[in-house]
């Protein structure tokens, strides 16, 4: 048997074996990857917007690696493919927190996704970003949310408010309105929304319909709303039945005052490109523009990456409506884990609330509902459109910015009749 000296030398042997195991364990520890978590449309009904954001936050993500990552360590997209589907969010984000054990979460994208993913983010008391939603936390309160649409403090009503005030302002005032929308959490916000500045500003409201999100021949639809014969007509619709609407109301020669509204699938520019001279005089919510008050600093070097990625993919060309929120969502999150140092939601939440943040989106600020601080949405209208042609919405020389006036580039044609001469 050895005695203690004996052992002594063993001993110190193991321990500076231990020491060197160690050593070389701790650099890459510390070299493990901070991981986002999201969902994110990527087949589905809004699967070419998903796929927009999916980009500009793999942009991000490329750009943060490339400067050092965050807190020493590179960071990793952790995501799935929600398929469009609000039924697939909750287990998605379950997964993401218990499973794959993200560090941080964005999104998901649009409101129909993101409020059923709300539950379980508040249950596990996590913060998140999302993409693009509107009036989800005004049934939650939940003071570690934050949005990337730029309706401001009067939130919902924001997607629709200049519709209204155009409407308002022509010369004889129109006085009934028709109504339309999906049958869907966003739709029907949005619809919301617009019933309330309808009203405030004197508007009667003679028909008020949702339409099944299954539609697909929307000729009844759009017949039942031209039977009501009002004035103007507001619609708030997603992608494939943006479309629909459209092509029906041109089949049957609908012409009402006014037409427009929050239709998502018009921020799309392959839909723009397909639906041409289809669109002229109707007048849309967006909330980016190809303007030159919207070129933030930074935006013109993300938008050329994305247009680069973006090649051969079947989806937007230009970017314009989501990649820059997608990029910019990126941002606050980095900004608020660099600046405090940590990955505890609790501190990232109270500094997103407390400070601004510069971005390709422009400067935000967030309210205490997780909103920004100032509206920045516009309306546009389509003029003067040609078939088949997608340059024309490079810039907005063919889709006008007529609301507000800080952001004007061109007058309104009213009557919607005249716009389609």
């Amino acid at each position: 048997m050895l005695g203690m000296k004996g052992l002594r030398k063993p001993l110190r042997m193991i321990a500076a074996v231990a020491l060197l195991v160690i050593g070389s364990l701790t650099p890459s520890r510390a070299a493990d990857p901070i991981k986002v978590g999201f969902s994110m449309a990527l087949t589905g009904a809004v699967a070419q917007n998903g796929k927009q954001l999916l980009i500009a936050l793999e942009i991000w993500r490329d750009d943060v690696n490339a400067k050092g990552g965050l807190l020493g360590r590179p960071v990793e997209l952790v995501y799935y493919d929600d398929q469009s589907n609000p039924s697939n969010v909750p287990g998605i984000y379950t997964k993401l927190m218990t499973v794959d054990k993200v560090d941080l979460l964005v999104g998901p994208y649009a409101t129909n996704m993101v409020a059923p993913a709300m539950p379980v983010i508040m249950q596990a008391n996590k913060t998140t970003i999302s993409l693009l939603a509107i009036g989800v936390n005004s049934h939650f309160n939940y003071s570690r949310y934050f949005s990337m649409v730029p309706v401001g403090p009067e939130g919902v009503k924001a997607f629709s408010r200049g519709y209204f005030e155009l409407a308002a302002a022509q010369k004889p005032k129109p006085k009934t309105v028709a109504m339309i929308a999906a049958d869907a959490e966003f739709a029907k916000t949005a619809a919301d929304g617009a019933k309330a500045n309808a009203k405030a500003l004197g508007f009667d409201i003679i028909y008020d319909k949702t339409y099944p999100p299954s539609t697909t021949d929307f000729s009844p639809v759009v017949r039942a709303v031209q039977a009501a014969n009002a004035d103007i007509v507001f619609v708030a619709s997603y992608p494939p039945d943006t479309v629909g609407i459209i092509r029906a109301a041109n089949e049957i020669g609908y012409q009402p005052k006014m037409f427009g509204g929050t239709m998502i699938g018009l921020l799309v520019t392959p839909l723009k490109v397909q639906l041409g001279p289809l669109m002229n005089g109707m007048t849309i919510m967006e909330s980016f523009v190809p303007a030159p008050s919207f070129n933030f600093p930074g935006l013109q070097v993300v938008l050329d990456q994305y247009r680069k990625r973006a090649t051969d993919q079947r989806i937007d060309p230009f970017g314009y409506g989501f990649v820059p929120f997608g990029y910019a969502a990126g941002q606050i999150l980095a900004q608020a884990v660099t600046a405090t140092k940590s990955l505890d939601h609790d501190k990232i939440a109270k500094y997103i609330h407390a400070n601004a943040f510069k971005t390709v989106a422009g400067d935000i600020a967030y309210n205490a509902n997780g909103d920004w601080t100032e509206a920045r949405t516009v309306f546009t209208q389509f003029q003067n459109v040609a078939p088949n042609n997608i340059e024309q919405f490079r810039t907005v020389d063919h889709q006008v910015i007529v609301w507000p006036d800080k952001y004007k580039t061109g007058k309104m044609v009213y009557p919607y009749a005249d716009a389609k001469k």
